[in-house]
């Protein structure tokens, strides 16, 4: 313990652990803050958020069980030494509260014309159908909240096994990891990159048919994909470390190349397109996207009521004149100021 409380200061690992600690925050900035700005998180695959966050939250445990006896020196040092031998589980902390948020800002701003259901209802004659919407949730918010609830229940989960067993360690001979936490770690390692493996996949496809930017952030991405390698290097120096710590970092900073690449691409036909990144026409006062996800059914009803589904039909909704969809309202300041995180 003695040995790894007063270590002496590698400037090198110092100044790079405190430079991607500033550049995690700065690079999850412009994604956030789309969002917010946005109002809306339509373009994310809930299928990826889930990944992410239960890939970022097994890497942060896995961090902080390999790392104990290193944050156990805090409670011998001063402040500063503490800070510095436990900047690499500051890291990981940090991007899996970062990560998170996406998250928790996707499930406010989920678009709420995609939550429920939509039903045409056909009129007599030459009148237009009427548009109705019903309580019934859509496929994809059904899904965005199981998603919830299965990050939460994974995070309270494994954070219960971490600590109970570091918690109730017996010190191994020679200062070693007892095994049933190195055991454990590895399990958390290896399931952290395999998340992190296939965690881009589903956003891929998403991204990919959609042929949208969307919601999201360009120049996240851009510092992230290679600011990942450089902070699976950093990992990878801290003492106590093993190639399950700082593996999820490497396959996600390659991963998530992939989908900047992608998401330019579209920005280019976007443009060429004359069209946003929410496929709205960029030439017209119309609201209607080019692309629509709303889950819609057509069907002939005499009655509001139709077997055991109920709807809330406003006077508002059955008018011709008023969208169906409605166009984000950005105001001027704020698409000025804000204007680079469109990109």
């Amino acid at each position: 313990m003695h040995d790894i409380c007063h270590l002496d200061s590698d400037w090198f690992v110092n100044a790079l652990a405190t430079f991607l600690i500033i550049g995690l925050v700065v690079s999850y900035c412009p994604q956030h803050l789309r969002i917010i700005q946005m109002g809306s998180s339509e373009g994310f695959s809930p299928w990826f958020l889930l990944l992410g966050s239960t890939s970022s939250a097994a890497g942060m445990l896995n961090m902080i069980a390999l790392s104990w006896p290193t944050i156990q020196c805090c409670n011998d040092v001063s402040v500063g030494k503490c800070l510095e031998i436990t900047a690499g589980v500051t890291q990981v902390v940090l991007q899996w509260v970062l990560f998170t948020a996406i998250l928790v800002l996707y499930m406010i701003y989920y678009p709420a014309r995609l939550k429920y259901v939509d039903i045409d209802i056909p009129a007599h004659g030459t009148l237009p159908p009427q548009h109705v919407k019903t309580k019934l949730s859509s496929e994809d918010w059904r899904l965005s909240m199981n998603v919830s609830w299965a990050v939460t229940i994974h995070l309270v989960f494994i954070t219960i096994v971490t600590f109970f067993l570091l918690l109730t360690r017996i010190q191994e001979p020679g200062g070693e990891v007892p095994r049933q936490i190195s055991l454990w770690a590895t399990f958390l390692g290896v399931s952290s990159a395999l998340l992190a493996a296939i965690q881009y996949a589903p956003q891929l496809s998403r991204t990919y048919h959609s042929k949208l930017v969307g919601a999201l952030s360009i120049p996240m991405m851009i510092i992230q994909s290679p600011g990942a390698f450089v902070m699976s290097i950093s990992i990878a120096l801290r003492p106590g470390i093993n190639w399950t710590s700082w593996a999820m970092y490497a396959v996600s900073g390659t991963m998530q190349s992939a989908l900047l690449v992608m998401c330019i691409a579209w920005k280019f036909r976007q443009r060429r397109l004359k069209i946003d990144d929410f496929g709205y026409s960029l030439d017209s006062s119309s609201s209607t996207p080019l692309t629509d996800d709303i889950d819609t059914v057509v069907g002939e009803v005499s009655d509001p009521q139709v077997g055991d589904m109920s709807f809330d039909s406003d006077a508002e909704d059955a008018r011709e004149d008023v969208p169906l969809l409605a166009k984000p309202r950005r105001s001027a300041r704020s698409s000025r100021f804000f204007g680079w995180l469109r990109l």
